[in-house]
């Protein structure tokens, strides 16, 4: 079983201003002259974790990770504003043409692996291959899995937990309501809706392992921030068409492409990627029975190094 690459330091530390507020931090990582590789993170909002660099083979990759518009180090620290699926795959183009990169694999999670489809449907000239983990195809069915029919059925006690935040609003629309509360000028519903929303993203993510703090507990700048940039990507839809991925995925170009996907993951089920899989024949599916939705697990990052180790091989012959 593979492990991660040992621990990395970036040989270069970049924050690109890409609009009059929004600056982007991104790194490079391993071989200046190796194989470009962009690392999506999930979320939206969450921002890269050091261990992200250890997936490449530095030998052979240049790896290229950065925190998107409002997330992790990027500034301002959850900004919405100009903030849109748009806006995030211009800003890939962005650091693309800064750092002089012709064309790169695209490597992402979950919301990661949403933003590579649509990157690679937009921009298909300039992509070498994919690799995606826990696929999200932002559609409505998958929106209403997590947070109204589905994921509930599964843990139905952490579900009333996330809809007492409400404190009595209407279950017909939650995402609406959290994000109305969220941005609203009740700090304390702010704090209590963005605790119970991280609550349940944790519970989903991480199965029985998720270890829950003090229901009452504090709750830090840098989750609220997330949690609203989540939620304002839930409430509209995420910025595309319903079903968007799957409808215009003839424009997705004939590179190498690997699928990988946890059985237990109850984030993104595990039709998603069996879907998109069928919609690209050529692709590879590869299906862990005991992962999950985390990035970080034995067999999860098993797959993923090997995946990309693989794609090292095949596109440096």
């Amino acid at each position: 079983m593979k492990e991660l690459y040992p621990t990395i330091a970036p040989y270069a530390v970049h924050t690109l201003s890409v609009d009059k507020a929004h600056r982007l931090h991104v790194e490079e990582c391993g071989n200046p002259k190796g194989i470009p590789v962009v690392f999506l993170h999930g979320g939206p909002g969450s921002g890269c974790k050091p261990y992200h660099r250890s997936f490449f083979d530095p030998d052979q990759y240049r790896a290229i990770l950065f925190d998107q518009r409002g997330s992790g180090r990027s500034a301002p620290l959850g900004r919405l504003e100009d903030n849109t699926t748009a806006h995030l795959l211009a800003d890939m183009e962005f650091i693309r043409n800064s750092l002089g990169i012709d064309a790169w694999l695209l490597f992402g999670g979950s919301w990661g692996a949403t933003l590579a489809l649509l990157y690679a449907e937009a921009y298909p000239n300039r992509v070498k291959g994919l690799v995606l983990r826990g696929t999200f195809l932002a559609r409505q069915e998958d929106l209403d899995w997590f947070v109204k029919v589905g994921a509930n059925r599964i843990y139905p006690e952490r579900w009333d937990e996330l809809m007492a935040a409400l404190h009595g609003e209407t279950h017909e629309d939650p995402i609406a309501n959290f994000h109305a509360l969220l941005n609203g000028e009740d700090e304390l519903a702010q704090r209590r809706v963005a605790r119970a929303w991280s609550r349940w993203g944790g519970q989903l993510a991480l199965g029985e392992d998720f270890a829950p703090t003090d229901g009452e507990g504090h709750i830090s700048n840098s989750d609220l921030q997330q949690a609203k940039i989540e939620l304002h990507y839930a409430f509209h839809r995420y910025f595309i068409q319903e079903n968007q991925i799957l409808l215009n995925r003839q424009r997705l170009p004939k590179v190498p492409t690997i699928i990988i996907h946890g059985r237990r993951d109850l984030v993104c089920p595990m039709e998603s990627a069996y879907s998109l899989h069928k919609h690209l024949p050529d692709s590879k599916l590869r299906i862990l029975p005991e992962a999950g939705h985390i990035a970080g697990s034995p067999e999860m990052i098993d797959a993923l190094v090997t995946a990309a180790d693989e794609l090292a091989l095949l596109l440096s012959a």
